[in-house]
């Protein structure tokens, strides 16, 4: 087999309306989009090669195992009047092998994020989805 493409959708439940959120491409904020009142979503194209491992201008790695998508908020997604400037880190190297094989099959896998933290500003550093990866 060769790298297949597929989609991982991220699903913010509950942005913090006004703010900026861009995933981040290579080092830079692309597509960014200024959250409203209803829950914000990225598709996120990547190639999954044989290994199982992702790859793309989306992913980031830590060491041989660790891969993850930022999004980017506030100043970090080009909004520079923004009193934030952060980036939410979200693992997807964790996603379990049979989603992998539904998503090389053409399906999407979606993650819903909490979009907040507990004091109500924008959710960053490593955020861990809602519930388990699932195919939409």
């Amino acid at each position: 087999m060769a790298e297949a493409p597929v989609t991982l959708r991220l699903t913010i439940a509950d942005p913090v309306p006004g703010v900026r959120y861009s995933l981040q491409q290579d080092d830079a904020p692309f597509e960014p989009i200024t959250a409203g009142d209803a829950p914000l979503s990225f598709d996120v194209p990547v190639r999954l090669a044989d290994d199982g491992r992702l790859l793309g201008p989306f992913v980031r790695r830590e060491g041989k195992e660790r891969r993850f998508v930022y999004i980017r908020i506030g100043t970090s997604a080009g909004d520079h009047a923004s009193e934030w400037s952060r980036r939410a880190k979200i693992d997807i190297h964790n996603i379990p092998p049979a989603l992998l094989d539904r998503a090389r099959a053409g399906a999407v896998l979606e993650a819903r994020l909490p979009g907040r933290g507990k004091d109500g500003t924008p959710a960053c550093a490593t955020v861990r989805p809602l519930e388990e990866w699932r195919e939409i």
